[in-house]
């Protein structure tokens, strides 16, 4: 009788396991080693990370820097570069609000560079790995400054685009849209962030909760920023996202986070799921949960009641003050 209760119960709680799966639409969330991205990567040499893994050989000392051999500042310039395109900003969920070209390509700063006066110090061998963006159709997209965007004319007579006074760069490891690799490469090179700023990783958990003044307990991302719930969305029998085109582009979906990277938010139904074009949201209490673009900096609750729909969300997934909730 003993056996047979044990076995009952092992039953019954893998289907409720599965039930809580599938309720928030949860599918495999693993991650192949060979699509994981290599934040923070180091160089193989020198401090700019030569294509192909590989340190890139010239005329170039090895440190990045576009001097020679001799000492005297290489002049080569580099292959044609692509147009800058609109620039906008990309939300990595590690890095937070990254600055990126027409195509969606990460842009980079040089920590050997300056920017009170611009002057780029990457050539030659450098600049083959770490290509200068071209100024000259740079516009600035959404999210984006123009009052930033400038020009620095390099040695080689080319002009480059700066932000807030720096020198922007693409990485050639970065093959598609919103790679980082080249984040960290030689603790010289580091994303921009939209005012021309280093994109930093944060200490914070992937989610946590933090005690507003005026809303209580509420669930905010690694960043600092305030969680939303969208009252549109469904949780049950599945998780589903009714937020699609223009509304997400003002609010943008949390990317999955780990159970193990939270603090303090209840980890049932703690889960990602896939949406309709294929981009992984992560659910609090298996409903789908967002940032506000409306939100400047850590702490904003500018999303709280916008709509009568969107609401902050508690560390057990509730709409924070929703009318009924």
């Amino acid at each position: 009788m003993n056996t047979s209760w044990r076995t009952a119960s092992l039953v019954a709680t893998a289907a409720a396991v599965l039930a809580l799966t599938a309720a928030c639409g949860q599918d495999d969330t693993t991650t192949p080693a060979s699509a994981a991205r290599d934040i923070g990567a180091t160089a193989p040499a020198g401090d700019y990370g030569g294509p192909g893994g590989q340190t890139a050989t010239g005329t170039g000392t090895g440190t990045g820097n576009g001097y020679g051999a001799d000492g005297s500042q290489t002049t080569a310039p580099a292959a044609q570069a692509a147009p800058a395109g609109e620039l906008t900003v990309a939300d990595n969920p590690d890095l937070g609000p990254v600055l990126t070209d027409g195509s969606g390509l990460t842009l980079y700063r040089f920590d050997k560079d300056t920017a009170d006066p611009p002057a780029s110090h990457c050539a030659g061998d450098c600049a083959t790995t770490w290509p200068p963006v071209p100024a000259g159709d740079a516009t600035a997209g959404a999210g984006v400054d123009k009052a930033l965007l400038g020009e620095v004319t390099r040695a080689d007579g080319s002009r480059q685009l700066t932000v807030g006074g720096w020198p922007a760069y693409r990485y050639v490891k970065d093959v598609n849209a919103g790679d980082v690799n080249g984040q960290a490469v030689g603790a010289t090179w580091f994303a921009l962030a939209p005012n021309g700023k280093k994109a930093k990783a944060s200490a914070l958990p992937g989610l946590s909760v933090r005690k507003d003044p005026e809303l209580g307990e509420i669930v905010v991302d690694r960043h600092g920023r305030t969680v939303y719930r969208f009252l549109k969305d469904q949780a049950w029998p599945k998780s589903v996202s009714r937020c699609t085109g223009a509304c997400l582009e003002k609010w943008p979906a949390v990317g999955p986070v780990a159970a193990n990277d939270t603090e303090g938010v209840r980890k049932k139904g703690l889960m990602p799921f896939t949406r309709p074009d294929g981009v992984k949201q992560m659910t609090v209490d298996c409903w789908p949960v967002y940032t506000f673009s409306g939100d400047k900096a850590p702490g904003d609750t500018n999303g709280q009641g916008v709509g009568g729909t969107w609401y902050a969300v508690s560390p057990d997934g509730k709409p924070v003050g929703a009318p009924g909730k």
